[in-house]
């Protein structure tokens, strides 16, 4: 979709060399707009060190300064497209009717994207789910469901179901254009590569099983706060302070937030808050080449009001502690005979989960040169959340290649961004 008002979103080059790009954007307001806007972020491989934070209710200014990691280089003119489309169409507060879409893009913008399933197979190789995940990322394909096995005579067969970010998976030159990057990648291992579109049936016979087992549910889904730090943690409970004051304004509660730096930690907390409906007026994000961050917000309820619930200050307070300490949930355990490495990750309440998550666990694996058999990716709801389950079958050798303990860490570092 395109947006007449260009200037709705500036990328500002470095001015010297380690210093950070700087992201400007100014559009209508509404509440979420905070998350959607660090999700694309995030997307992107990006690690934000400051963020300025701004809105009358009506429109907001927001300014992040970004660094790239992990050694991928950023396209911007794309990062700048997907932080326009996520701009707010309409803004009802402001009266801006259509001020950036006419009505037919409003359309499209509130349709759910299309489904597809990419099957295609190759024969198996170390690190081959990775390199294939990596070029779905590169073509902004998101992979939303995922079924992957080893046949017996070496050969994976792969069934991806992904969305176009770009909506154009149904044309015959994007099609034949993801296919090809496959087979660059793949070479002549590659022996097949179709997409259609998913219809229902198909979704349904190759969903992930909805039941996890008890020891699973126990491992991963403990919604208390641990008094010790998970394997690979680099933070700790008793350095994590979430406080709410009401005290140092009229309309507005402060909540202010101390912990350790991760990947994706603005967004986890800007996803708990529209989660909650709670909308961030002014805020100032910093995060220090140590590891730690400051983070002080002036939010308010969607009714306007202060959050005075002396229960809904410490469900918000709860959550957004957890969401500092263990965002992820990494955990290898026994299924049958074999192994599993299960990573799991809250999914918003407007259906979307966390990016890049399966690409840094293959990409983890592929460090560790641990071969995977079987994958998969299934959601669950689990007490009051929606969850995204990862789920790996690793090989019979893997205890050559690393430990348990070994695989637990390299997980969680690489989804944390703890190099």
């Amino acid at each position: 979709m395109g947006v007449p008002c260009d200037d709705a979103v500036v990328i500002q080059a470095p001015e010297a060399a380690g210093d950070p790009s700087v992201i400007s954007v100014s559009c209508p307001d509404e509440t979420g707009l905070g998350c959607d806007f660090c999700r694309v972020i995030l997307f992107f491989g990006l690690s934000i060190l400051r963020g300025d934070v701004s809105t009358d209710g009506k429109w907001c200014y927001v300014v992040f300064w970004v660094e790239e990691r992990g050694g991928r280089p950023t396209p911007w003119g794309l990062l700048k497209k997907r932080l326009l489309a996520a701009c707010p169409a309409v803004s009802v507060a402001s009266g801006l009717h259509n001020f950036y879409y006419g009505p037919q893009e409003l359309m499209l913008a509130e349709r759910p994207p299309q489904v597809f399933l990419l099957k295609f197979s190759c024969y198996d190789r170390m690190g081959v789910l990775h390199d294939v995940t990596q070029v779905l990322c590169d073509l902004e394909l998101i992979i939303r469901r995922v079924k992957v096995s080893t046949t017996p005579d070496g050969r994976v067969m792969d069934l991806f179901f992904i969305s176009d970010t770009r909506e154009l998976l149904h044309t015959k030159g994007r099609k034949e254009e993801t296919c090809e990057q496959l087979r660059a990648v793949l070479g002549d291992s590659m022996t097949n590569c179709e997409i259609e579109p998913a219809n229902a049936q198909i979704v349904e016979c190759l969903q992930a099983s909805p039941f996890l087992p008890p020891a699973i549910t126990e491992e991963l889904f403990n919604l208390e706060l641990p008094e010790e730090s998970p394997v690979g943690s680099s933070s700790s409970p008793s350095n994590i302070s979430v406080k709410m004051d009401n005290s140092l304004s009229p309309s507005h509660t402060l909540i202010q937030i101390l912990g350790c730096d991760h990947k994706g930690l603005l967004y986890d907390i800007m996803r708990t808050l529209k989660d909650y409906n709670i909308q961030v007026s002014y805020g100032r994000v910093y995060a220090s080449r140590n590891g730690s961050c400051e983070i002080d917000l002036f939010v308010m309820q969607m009714d306007g009001k202060k959050i005075l619930d002396p229960n809904k200050q410490r469900a918000v307070c709860s959550r957004l502690r957890m969401e500092l300490f263990h965002p992820l949930r990494v955990a290898v355990m026994k299924r049958g005979p074999d192994m599993e490495l299960l990573v799991a990750n809250p999914v918003e309440l407007s259906g979307k989960g966390r990016p890049l998550v399966f690409y840094d666990i293959t990409l983890a694996l592929k460090i560790l040169q641990i071969r995977i058999f079987l994958a998969e990716i299934g959601r669950h709801v689990i007490g009051d959340r929606e969850w995204e389950v990862y789920r790996f079958l690793l090989s019979d050798d893997f205890e050559s290649c690393a430990s348990q303990d070994k695989i637990v860490e390299v997980v969680t570092k690489m989804l944390m961004g703890w190099e």
